[in-house]
């Protein structure tokens, strides 16, 4: 079940980051949320799909390589990106609203379950 979840997360991010690189505006109008951040930033945005970029291909890399040490990289800037959310939204009084709701669909339980998908692969050479 690892290597689907690693795949689906990477996928996901890879999807992500597309539309931010190729539709900026788009998706800063429509993911909930992200308006609520200031005006957009062309250049951070772009950063953030970079990562995402990286953090995508790392995951289907690990997936189709068992390359654990691909996965945990490639997973971390997701776990810390949705930490960050979390902290966000303790900051924001845990609201129940569509923005919680969104973050923790879309961002957190998708890097938990990368991050622990990634953490369980056994690199090949290696004995478990």
């Amino acid at each position: 079940m690892r290597k689907p979840i690693l795949i689906a997360v990477g996928l996901l991010s890879l999807g992500t980051a597309a539309h931010i690189w190729l539709a900026p505006q788009h998706w800063y109008d429509t993911v909930p949320g992200v308006s609520m951040t200031g005006p957009l930033n062309l250049h951070f945005a772009r950063d953030v799909g970079l990562a995402l970029l990286v953090s995508g291909a790392a995951l289907i890399w690990a997936a189709l390589t068992d390359d654990r040490s691909a996965g945990v990289i490639g997973a971390s800037w997701l776990l810390l990106h949705a930490l960050f959310h979390i902290w966000i939204w303790v900051h924001r009084g845990f609201p129940a609203d569509l923005i919680a709701l969104v973050n923790l669909l879309g961002i957190q339980l998708p890097a938990f379950l990368a991050f622990a998908a990634a953490s369980g692969l056994t690199s090949k050479g290696e004995t478990r």
